[in-house]
């Protein structure tokens, strides 16, 4: 006698639901909203237990089964849920959001249409400085009276490059070539659609502290507003075994085994041998990428190591 097939029907999610079509604004100008969506956390349950059988509902409930799939890395369940946003972002800004090669995207093309008149503007007091650690990030704060310059150039520049665009178009310069001089900080839009386990990624990437701060401003949108709300348990898993977590290399925990055993010159010793403490001439530390990112597990989690304690 053949199975009973099990009726299936559609998962919906209340929460995002009620926000579907309601933009989020990001930076300026930009905004991130809902145009669609399938599947929630019931659907990774229902995929995920397809693979193990009937069994598995008598073991383990919802909430445990995703945070256990999400721990293990165990992701093709979570491809089972699809996300479509439609994003408002300066054209510097999508360069790097573009570099995530796992979604299905459709932008505005500035050779069918007028540019977007609108250009992502900073405030006098929130032009960053170079970081001398990570060579393609920044750190710090340019002084505000500097600032004021550099924004107010900007805005000659925003204004400039528009009215020359403007003034090829009334002359009838083809648009695809008029617009070439427009600057990157111009906005463009973009429906971007993605399933729930390269989201996440992009999400891993673009929500870290040294991710550059405009991207970040609208990964963190994305997260807190929307998938927070789409999925929430898994949403949850993801902040405790991805975001909230910390991943040592071996060389590292090779370090940490001796502070967790009391030997600080022994940690000393590790940190030589990996060749994380050369000095220049003046007898200061050079600098090193790879124990900078080491010292920033530990300041989280209030530990102090041995070539910190004297200031070295």
């Amino acid at each position: 006698m053949e199975e009973t097939i099990e009726q299936l029907s559609r998962f919906h999610s209340k929460a995002l639901d009620d926000i579907l079509g309601k933009p989020f604004k990001v930076l300026d100008d930009g905004f991130v909203r809902v145009v669609d969506y399938m599947g929630t956390d019931s659907s990774i349950v229902q995929a995920a237990r397809v693979s193990y059988g009937k069994g598995t509902k008598k073991v383990s409930r919802d909430r445990e089964l995703i945070r256990y799939l999400l721990r293990h890395q165990h992701t093709s369940p979570f491809e089972m849920c699809s996300i479509k946003l439609h994003v408002r972002v300066p054209m510097d800004c999508w360069r790097q959001w573009i570099r995530h090669r796992t979604a299905s995207v459709n932008e505005y093309s500035t050779r069918y249409s007028i540019a977007i008149n609108a250009a992502q503007k900073t405030a006098p007091d929130a032009w960053r400085g170079q970081s001398d650690v990570n060579h393609q990030g920044s750190a710090g704060l340019i002084d505000p009276e500097t600032g004021r310059e550099f924004s107010q150039e900007e805005s000659e520049l925003h204004q400039l490059a528009r009215h020359i665009y403007s003034k090829r178009l009334d002359a009838g310069v083809a648009r695809e070539q008029a617009r070439k001089d427009l600057p990157l900080c111009t906005y463009t839009e973009a429906y971007w659609k993605i399933d729930l386990h390269n989201l996440l990624h992009f999400l891993k990437l673009r929500m870290e502290n040294n991710a550059q701060k405009e991207i970040r401003d609208y990964a963190l949108t994305i997260g807190h507003e929307i998938v927070s709300r789409w999925a929430p348990v898994t949403w949850e898993a993801f902040n405790d075994y991805v975001m909230q977590s910390i991943q040592f290399s071996r060389l590292e925990r090779e370090i940490l085994a001796c502070l967790l055993q009391g030997l600080p010159e022994a940690a000393l010793e590790k940190a030589e041998s990996f060749g994380w403490l050369v000095r220049d001439a003046q007898g200061i530390l050079k600098k090193r990428q790879e124990r900078y990112e080491f010292e920033e597990k530990m300041r989280s989690m209030n530990i102090t190591l041995p070539w910190e304690k004297d200031s070295i």
